[in-house]
């Protein structure tokens, strides 16, 4: 009786590496082309960029500077100093630095510096990379809290961490809109529990002085909070409410409640210290607690936006813009998919003139594009798709081909797979050639991660993750596929 032997290809699917890449490939066509979430009414879940999907940019300079000082001195005491002679809010970095949140000249640098007592080395245009990421913090709550999808904010810094820009990028809205968008403050308010759910209101955001970043109260603890200063009108506001309806006697049934745009954003009792405070004079100086651990530190950061309103920490000016129309963004969409489909093609016909085999062609044709099906598939969660990360895309398919070929090179010898043993050995070699060569891409690449360089972000992160795809999923499964294929 003999045995019944499974068919080739069918054992060829059943290999862990090639079902790895099969369902895959499912998982990603599900999360490209089945809707959900607020995307149910586009062709794919794909998100694109304002270059393709037409929408504006504007990126903005920070009014501010970052002084260097020499050693020895007081880096808070010459701050608290510079502050007063340049009337603005000076914060220190570290030992040697200052940021100074307002436009001034080297003169006027120095010249404050020197009063302060300190040395005046030199100073950059821009902020701390503390007050770069507040910023970016602040607009991406701003836009995203309107309504408006795909946006990009992105600060751009130098070697030394200083950033003197922010772009933000704006899928789909129009340059009126989106400079409205980013120069809108909301309407924050502060308002007391009287009875009940009955509120009195207090003071609006113009009685915000100013806020500092989250920090530990006490310093080292684990509990987190926003420190910040209402003017005189707001201190008297603040006491004459807190007296009037029983904060100062009763604080634990009179919440002070905060809105932004009418939403309530946080409400919390005086503390008992800061209630006997306000019994007897006006306090302007105020601290906001959030509670401990990381779910704290992120409620003081939402907090601090709050508080600030939409309103930025340093003045900044428009310092560029520009936009794309939706029309000309379905032309880009149109002619990177020729783009594509032309290289795709080129690629097939270069290596059927190689090796003249159909049978080695269509597996290195489908491998390459199950791996651009599965790159997309992750794009839909991570990644906007613009014209670089397009670009991209192109080059992972073309040195995709380059390392099935040198699999298929190595690992063929005369037309025909050598022994099981011998083949194991030159598969191995292959992929560590292709290893070593991904290692290097991947190194190259990291810094355009790292630097956070708008469109260039993009580009590296889809060639790393492609690189990724291939050596660890793809190519090995591949190798199974070709010994399949040419063992017959």
């Amino acid at each position: 009786m003999s045995e019944k032997k499974t068919p080739g290809w069918l054992s060829t699917v059943k290999d862990l590496r090639v079902l790895l890449v099969i369902i895959l490939v499912i998982i990603s066509l599900v999360a490209i082309f089945v809707p959900f979430g607020d995307r149910g009414d586009a062709m794919t879940n794909l998100q694109f960029g304002l270059d393709l999907d037409g929408g504006s940019w504007i990126q903005l300079e920070f009014q501010a500077e970052v002084v260097t000082i020499g050693s020895g001195a007081d880096v808070n005491a010459v701050a608290e100093k510079m502050g007063a002679e340049l009337d603005c809010t000076v914060v220190p970095i570290d030992q040697y630095h200052l940021e100074v949140q307002k436009k001034a000249t080297e003169e006027e640098l120095r010249a404050a510096v020197e009063a302060a007592g300190a040395t005046f080395i030199g100073y950059e245009k821009g902020v701390s990379s503390a007050t770069a990421d507040t910023v970016k913090r602040i607009l991406e709550s701003k836009v995203n809290s309107l309504g408006t999808s795909d946006v990009k904010v992105n600060t751009l810094a130098n070697t030394n961490g200083v950033s003197q820009y922010v772009r933000i990028e704006m899928a789909g809205v129009d340059m009126q809109t989106a400079q409205q968008l980013v120069g809108k403050q909301g309407l924050f308010e502060i308002r007391i529990v009287t009875s009940g759910n009955e509120t009195a209101h207090v003071l609006y955001g113009d009685a915000v002085a100013s806020v500092q970043n989250p920090t530990q109260n006490p310093a080292g603890s684990n509990n987190w909070g926003v420190g910040f200063n209402i003017n005189n009108d707001g201190a008297k506001a603040l006491q004459q409410a807190a007296i009037q309806y029983g904060a100062t006697t009763n604080p634990q049934a009179h919440n002070l409640n905060m809105y932004l745009d009418g939403e309530e954003v946080y409400s919390a009792p005086l503390s008992n210290d800061l209630a006997m405070q306000i019994a007897t004079h006006a306090v302007n100086s105020l601290y906001a607690g959030t509670g401990a651990g990381e779910a704290g530190q992120k409620q003081a950061q939402e907090l601090e936006i709050h508080l600030r309103a939409g309103a930025l920490p340093v003045q900044v000016e428009i310092a560029g813009s520009g936009s794309t129309s939706a029309t000309l963004g379905d032309y880009f969409k149109l002619v990177c998919l020729i783009a594509g489909i032309a290289a795709l093609a080129a690629v097939a016909i270069m290596v059927y003139l190689r090796y003249r085999v159909i049978e080695i062609v269509l597996p290195m044709i489908a491998t390459n594009v199950a791996e651009i099906i599965i790159l997309l598939g992750i794009a839909v969660f991570i990644q906007q798709l613009d014209i670089a990360a397009i670009a991209a895309l192109i080059a992972v398919l073309g040195t995709g081909i380059d390392q099935l070929v040198i699999i298929t090179d190595e690992v063929v010898h005369e037309g025909k797979v050598p022994s099981q043993a011998l083949y194991m050995k030159r598969l191995t070699r292959a992929l560590t050639i292709i290893t070593t060569s991904a290692a290097t891409v991947i190194i190259a690449m990291f810094p355009l991660v790292l630097m956070d360089l708008s469109t260039l972000k993009g580009f590296a992160i889809i060639s790393i993750l492609g690189i990724l795809i291939g050596v660890l999923i793809t190519r090995p499964a591949y190798g199974k596929i070709v010994m399949d294929i040419m063992a017959k």
